[in-house]
């Protein structure tokens, strides 16, 4: 061993700080009406997505058009009302 003393731990003081506030919202005015970019990017974010779901629809080969879909669901209806039906007259 040596007869060195040993060194002090070096001591650093810090201050805890809370987070910075977010920063203001630029897509309403003060007066909470939408900025131009906002619209504009909205509605060309639903034009993108409209586009994007009817290509993928029509390049889907397992996808069944929305009348056909429909006119099952409302055959399967009236089956089932029909079905009711019976067995509330007894047959």
């Amino acid at each position: 061993m040596s007869d060195k003393p040993a060194e002090e731990p070096v001591v650093i003081e810090g201050e805890v700080v809370d987070d910075p506030p977010p920063p203001a919202p630029v897509d309403y005015t003060d007066a909470g009406v939408p900025t131009f970019d906002y619209v504009r990017d909205r509605i060309e974010n639903r034009a993108a997505t409209a586009a994007g779901t009817t290509e993928l629809a029509d390049e889907t080969p397992q996808a069944t058009s929305l009348d056909e879909q429909l006119a099952e669901r409302d055959r399967a209806g009236r089956e089932r009302l029909e079905q009711i039906r019976r067995s509330m007259r007894g047959e």
